[in-house]
C-alpha cells in the first residue's frame, strides 16, 4: 500500500514540474521566471526525498539537501540582481 501511495505522489510531483516547467518557458516577467526555478526546486527535492523513500535508501537525503542550499542561494541571488543590478555590494 505504501509503495503505491509513493507512486502516485512521485507521479503529481512529476506533473507539477512538468507544469513549472511551462510556465518557466511562458512567463511574462523575470520574477515570475524565478518563481518557477524556486517552484522546480522544490519539487526535484520532493521527488529525491521520495524516492529515497520509495528504494529505502539514506544517500539521497543528501543529495535533497545539497538541492535545497543550492535553490536557496541562486533564488537570493537573482532576486537581489533584479533589485540592484548587482550581486556583490
Amino acid at each position: 500500500m505504501l509503495s503505491y501511495a509513493l507512486t502516485f505522489a512521485i507521479s503529481c510531483f512529476a506533473l507539477s514540474l512538468l507544469l513549472n516547467l511551462w510556465r518557466l518557458a511562458s512567463a511574462p516577467t523575470s520574477p515570475d521566471r524565478i518563481l518557477a526555478v524556486d517552484t522546480m526546486v522544490v519539487n526535484v527535492i520532493a521527488l529525491v526525498v521520495l524516492y529515497s523513500v520509495l528504494k529505502g535508501t539514506e544517500l539521497n537525503f543528501e543529495a535533497a539537501m545539497l538541492f535545497s542550499m543550492t535553490g536557496f542561494v541562486s533564488t537570493v541571488a537573482f532576486c537581489k540582481y533584479l533589485l540592484r543590478r548587482s550581486i556583490i555590494e
